[in-house]
């Protein structure tokens, strides 16, 4: 799978002046990305915004499941950011709001998919695919190979080197779950997981934490999405980040407005001036290195480009399904987790 990409340079003016500026009240919004573009996010909108922001920071499976569990009495309003598979599966289960933004037609095309699939219940805010971040230190002072392909996790003198979250709280693991089998299919899949619990250290909560892990030197190697390696990197640590041999998923980060939400406006405020190119030019900002979802956004130079990895053609639908998420997770619960190290 390809997919093209378009860069420009922007900040003619500003795109926000375009969008409603000003309205009262709250916003409660729960964040799904790393904490410093959730705390930028938060502070960028009140700067141009007279609505106060209240910002929860979670992951994916945890934001999916306050969501569903609040959906007789919402306390959300706003969930920005994570993997697209739990915001598709908020959708389906009719947790969240039909909202067809007018920023719709400056989106990349598969931003566009990801909200026409979902009955515009959710959007593409940024894409980035799946692989590993190894600190290159221990690999050299170890004598390890570089792992190229996800054969390559498997060798037995990286027992103990690696780290993956769990994908009952993580949007990253989730993917990384539903990748392997889609290339594997699900037996093969399985197997493979099972093989690799040997050489997995610890099952985190959070999907980028493994890669920190590895900047810090608390582990070798973590499965995390490429971007998030990436990160590691420019803050000056000996991370190199890897795109598997055999073919990876991906992620359509995506934001939802949740159904019932109390601060519907503000909320229809926050969601158009997230789409906005200049909002999405700055995330990098923060080190985040993802591939912004609207055409005029600015591309980060470090962002990995889809047209260098081999992708697979990552199947939203069938993962992002109630049924098929809660089946694979069940699986993974009770032949990994239940007998991880």
């Amino acid at each position: 799978m390809r997919l093209t990409l378009f860069s420009s340079l922007l900040f003619a003016g500003t795109a926000l002046s375009a969008l409603p500026a000003h309205a009262a009240g709250e916003l409660n919004l729960i964040c799904a990305a790393d904490v410093v573009i959730c705390e930028q996010m938060t502070a960028d909108f009140q700067k141009s915004h007279d609505i106060k922001v209240n910002m929860v920071r979670m992951s994916s499976g945890e934001a999916y499941a306050k969501i569903r569990a609040e959906a007789r009495n919402p306390k959300t309003d706003v969930w920005w950011a994570g993997t697209g598979d739990p915001h598709l599966q908020a959708a389906s289960e009719n947790l969240t709001a039909e909202y067809k933004s007018p920023m719709l037609n400056e989106l990349q095309d598969w931003a566009k998919k990801q909200a026409e699939s979902a009955g515009y219940k959710t959007v593409g805010v940024y894409a980035g695919a799946l692989g590993w971040g190894y600190n290159t230190d221990i690999f050299k002072s170890k004598g390890f190979k570089e792992p190229k392909c996800w054969a390559d996790l498997l060798a037995p003198e990286l027992k103990g080197e690696i780290q993956i979250a769990n994908p009952n709280s993580s949007g990253t693991a989730y993917t990384a779950l539903a990748s392997l089998v889609q290339i594997m299919g699900e037996e093969k899949a399985f197997d493979y997981l099972k093989k690799l619990n040997a050489n997995v250290s610890q099952y985190t909560k959070s999907g980028s934490a493994p890669v920190k892990a590895a900047a810090r030197g608390e582990t070798a190697l973590g499965i995390v999405f490429m971007h998030d390696a990436v990160a590691q990197a420019a803050e000056g640590f000996p991370v190199k980040s890897v795109a598997p041999c055999e073919g990876t998923g991906y992620e359509i980060g995506s934001m939802s407005i949740v159904k019932g939400a109390q601060n519907m406006e503000n909320a229809k405020i926050w969601y158009d001036w997230a789409l906005t190119a200049p909002v999405q030019s700055r995330m990098k900002d923060a080190k985040s290195f993802q591939l912004p979802s609207n055409k005029s956004a600015e591309i980060p130079k470090e962002a990995p480009k889809f047209e260098d990895i081999k992708l697979i053609d990552y199947d939203f639908k069938t993962y992002g399904e109630p049924a098929k998420r809660k089946a694979l997770l069940e699986r993974w619960d009770k032949e990994i987790g239940a007998v991880a190290n």
